[in-house]
């Protein structure tokens, strides 16, 4: 008898609670899979071999968001679209090029690592706070504050705009679904966008002036052998997209890997006895739960992948989640060990486009792993997780209340 067709759904609740035997129905299909008008694929070695495939372009987003604002009559989206456009997570060469050798002279693992210690403080706190009476809710008290808070401390924010920029990322980052978002959406993300640029743009003029060790100020430096610089703009488009790209990514990272050592007390207790396994612990979270479980790529031209031809034009959805539970890769993939010897997962994405800020999220989790494993008592459920519903290329729980277990 011949097996029913799997369907792919990332919009149900019980998707959202467990994208993976549905993953795992569908790679055991037809890892290649074409559906909702795009190819879908889930096999590790199809979504690798995409992501380095420079045929396969990245504006799909930019132009899926210019499409869906024609679609609604949306006007006045200039700063909108820019975002998009200029925006090293959506430019090709020579664009992606030019910005990259200006950026990575920044972004770099020891720029990251010398963060620790502003970023250690601001855990200490968050977890000092969180843990006071023995149960705390870990999104709220802990996972959302801790990547904002280091990405205003790095980018030298003024205070007054730390309890802001929270928000303001999280409807920015509606750009990167621009499928879901309504008429209402885009008027708010405009003027959202326009006040986070104005008040970048201020940031900037006053670190021109009196430069310092913050983010902005190197990159105000920064400069090629030819002597070209980043412009103004693209100095706050940057900015923005440090917190867009970091922010939810981050905290949903913090929350897997909470979540997965809840599951797996005996992890949870190696781990309080030896904390040089964290940073394991950190990459085995990223390949068992990755908090960004899709993106999406176009067809240039027409390409052969596997058994079947994606003509140009056509949009890929890439599961790296799928991908990073792939039995051909990983053995035992639905197995959370964080002894598992190092392995090449997709969380952060290969190739051209692979994440610029793959070592400050891995640094901020282990730093807010090592923080909360301190707390005196192994962390336990206090109620079931809630999962995050405004995205669906997002994995990560909404609220995760914990307590303190004390024996």
């Amino acid at each position: 008898m011949t097996a029913a067709p799997v369907r792919f759904n990332p919009f149900t609740d019980e998707f959202r609670a467990d994208p993976y035997p549905g993953y795992a129905a569908l790679r055991a299909q037809a890892p290649v899979h074409r559906t909702m008008g795009m190819w879908v694929l889930t096999g590790h070695a199809e979504v690798r071999a995409v992501l380095r495939d420079r045929s396969f372009g990245v504006d799909v987003i930019p132009l899926a968001l210019r499409r869906q604002a024609d679609r609604l009559g949306i006007t006045g989206t200039e700063r909108i679209d820019r975002l998009g456009l200029k925006s090293l997570v959506f430019t090709e060469n020579p664009d992606h090029a030019r910005l990259r050798a200006l950026v990575n002279r920044v972004f770099t693992a020891s720029a990251a690592a010398r963060l620790r210690p502003r970023i250690t403080a601001i855990a200490e706190r968050l977890a000092a706070d969180a843990g006071r009476d023995g149960e705390f809710e870990l999104m709220t008290a802990f996972a959302g504050e801790l990547p904002v808070l280091a990405l205003c401390d790095w980018l030298g924010l003024p205070a007054h705009l730390h309890p802001l920029v929270g928000g303001w990322t999280h409807d920015i980052r509606f750009l990167l679904e621009p499928g879901l978002m309504t008429a209402a959406d885009f008027a708010r993300v405009r003027t959202v966008a326009d006040t986070f640029t104005a008040e970048l743009r201020a940031v900037i003029d006053r670190r021109r002036a009196d430069p310092g060790d913050d983010l902005i100020s190197l990159l105000l430096a920064s400069r090629t052998g030819t002597g070209d610089r980043l412009t103004d703009e693209e100095l706050a488009t940057i900015g923005i997209m440090c917190f867009v790209a970091g922010v939810e990514t981050t905290k949903s990272l913090i929350g897997n890997a909470v979540l997965a050592l809840t599951a797996h007390p005996a992890a949870q207790d190696r781990l309080r006895a030896d904390p040089a396994l964290i940073g394991a612990a950190v990459a085995e979270t990223l390949r068992y739960d990755s908090p960004l479980q899709h993106t999406k790529r176009v067809a240039r031209r027409d390409t052969p992948l596997g058994d079947r031809l994606l003509r140009a034009g056509d949009q890929v959805l890439l599961c790296l989640g799928a991908a990073n539970r792939d039995p051909a890769a990983f053995p035992e993939p639905d197995t959370f060990d964080p002894a598992r010897p190092p392995a090449a997962h997709l969380a952060f994405g290969h190739g051209l486009h692979g994440c610029l800020g793959a070592p400050l999220a891995e640094l901020q989790a282990r730093i807010a792993l090592e923080r909360l494993l301190r707390l005196p008592g192994r962390l336990v459920r206090a109620g079931e997780p809630e999962w995050q519903d405004h995205s669906f290329i997002v994995r990560g729980p909404r609220r995760l209340p914990l307590a303190v277990e004390t024996t």
